[in-house]
């Protein structure tokens, strides 16, 4: 059985650059959110984790509605490029962003809160700025649990559906991730081809979630 393997290799591009966009990002935003006080901060942060409560069609619906050709972002969108947004490969890679965004933002806000204000307040009595103090204090500090949400984050990307199916579509050699193809060849009745594909992400998965454990903090005993 000849296995086409885009569908994979679309599911890595997309979840490498969703992860990438959503780590800086997500850095930005748990940095507002753990070190300033701003009026509508709790929206924002409700904001940012409602995609991990909504149904993912219903985020993919919200998404479709702004990013569609009739909405000024996706006419902005098609302006620029020249073709619309909306069932692209660029679209999977939005889908996958807002679906891996939360984590971050949570896991790395977290991260940054637990880190002992000495050290903060030592760098600024030394002159660093909030940028230098970010970079070379907080960034460090948090790195191993930052990183270990960023390879869960990646994973997420990787086997997004949902919303990736309402916004990107299943376009064969185009769109179709790997979770995507898994469904497409359910319903078509080649249990072949999707236990292959199964095995693939699940050996991909557990290599991610291998690789989170190893560079996550070591617990401490209480």
């Amino acid at each position: 059985m000849a296995i086409d393997w885009f569908p994979l290799w679309l599911s890595l591009r997309v979840a490498i650059l969703s992860t990438a966009l959503a780590a800086v990002l997500g850095l930005w935003v748990a940095y507002w959110l753990a070190f300033r006080d701003f009026r509508g901060k709790e929206a924002l942060d409700a904001f940012v984790t409602l995609p991990l409560v909504l149904p993912p069609t219903v985020l993919g619906f919200y998404l479709l509605v702004v990013l569609g050709r009739n909405s000024p972002i996706g006419h902005f969108y098609e302006w620029i490029t020249g073709g619309p947004l909306v069932f692209t490969w660029q679209a999977a890679v939005v889908a996958a962003l807002f679906h891996s965004l939360p984590l971050l933002v949570k896991s790395a806000r977290a991260a940054l809160e637990n880190i002992n204000p000495t050290f903060v307040r030592a760098a600024r009595s030394l002159g660093a700025t909030e940028k230098r103090v970010f970079l070379r204090v907080l960034l460090p500090l948090a790195a191993r649990p930052v990183l270990a949400a960023s390879a869960i984050a990646f994973a997420r990307s990787l086997g997004d559906f949902g919303v990736t199916i309402m916004i990107a579509g299943n376009i064969p050699g185009r769109t179709q991730t790997i979770a995507v193809a898994i469904y497409d060849a359910v319903e078509s009745g080649n249990g072949a081809l999707a236990r292959a594909l199964v095995l693939v992400i699940s050996a991909v998965a557990l290599v991610i979630l291998w690789a989170a454990n190893r560079v996550a903090p070591p617990r401490t005993a209480g």
